[in-house]
């Protein structure tokens, strides 16, 4: 297999038909390649079961409606979608992505509502999101850039141009030698990681920022229920970052990262704890329930 994720053998699903992986392609004119016109899912498969298929396809769908782009498909259709593209690819375990975009179409200034919304479905084998940091704890940075207030964007869309910062910050934090970085909001509070929310622990309890200005993970909302099913309290609040020094362990939750360990951010250190241990192996044991 190729390095390049455009020269693999396999199949990907758009617009309703099974093509080879390398004639997966779109025009140079498409629309979401010049004005970031995209939604996508990040969703993990475990022993053939999506973990929590139908939440992201309708988050899908919901995405598309934040950013005035009408998914032509149902969350039915989305999942049989998905189902082909495992069968078609022989996966049973596998990272898969879906992306529906503005194509190219008549439009091609800033408004593109006579071009077509197209969808596609991808799989592949992708093991840990953060390497060996599953077990020893990511090294995050601190990002210049903030996360925006939700007076400018829509922040409950999975939109690909909310991930622009998110690129560039990873970027700066890789060659620093760390894995990734942690932003604060427009505010000034704690908000999540590049692609991942965060998670910490004092004194036996969870404190994890609001879901405010940030997107509230499906993984996030699945840790939180764990940690209420088990009689821990979790505290979702705003958090100041000077407040990091005083928390004891850390972790990141997302569909890629699922439950990371974090080691380190900026000068601040953090121990993998039994909590954090903990919640990862109720995590690995979920999602293949």
């Amino acid at each position: 297999m190729s390095d390049s994720y455009a020269d693999r053998d396999g199949k990907i699903w758009m617009d309703g038909e099974l093509v080879d992986w390398r004639d997966a392609n779109v025009h140079i004119l498409t629309h979401a390649l010049h004005y970031a016109s995209s939604v996508f899912e990040g969703e993990r498969c475990y022993d053939g079961k999506v973990f929590k298929s139908r939440e992201h396809s309708e988050r899908l769908i919901k995405s598309g409606e934040l950013m005035d782009m009408e998914i032509p498909y149902t969350v039915d259709e989305i999942e049989a979608a998905k189902k082909a593209t495992l069968e078609a690819n022989g996966l049973t375990n596998a990272y898969l992505r879906v992306v529906a975009f503005r194509g190219a179409g008549a439009d091609m200034g800033v408004a593109a509502s006579r071009n077509p919304v197209r969808m596609a479905v991808t799989a592949w084998k992708w093991g840990n999101y953060y390497g060996d940091a599953k077990m020893k704890g990511a090294k995050l940075d601190i990002a210049k850039w903030k996360r925006p207030s939700p007076e400018t964007i829509p922040v409950a869309a999975k939109a690909a141009g909310l991930y622009m910062i998110c690129t560039m910050s990873k970027h700066a934090a890789e060659a620093k030698g760390c894995s990734d970085a942690m932003f604060l909001d427009y505010r000034g509070y704690v908000a999540e990681a590049t692609g991942a929310n965060i998670f910490f622990v004092k004194d036996g309890e969870v404190h994890t920022p609001l879901a405010d200005s940030i997107l509230n993970g499906l993984t996030r909302q699945t840790i939180i229920g764990v940690l209420k099913d088990r009689q821990i309290k979790v505290h979702e609040r705003h958090i100041l970052p000077e407040e990091l020094e005083g928390f004891e362990q850390c972790w990141l939750t997302g569909s890629a990262a699922e439950v990371t360990p974090v080691g380190q951010i900026g000068d601040y250190t953090f121990e993998v704890g039994e909590l954090t241990r903990e919640v990862a192996e109720a995590y690995e044991k979920l999602v293949r329930a």
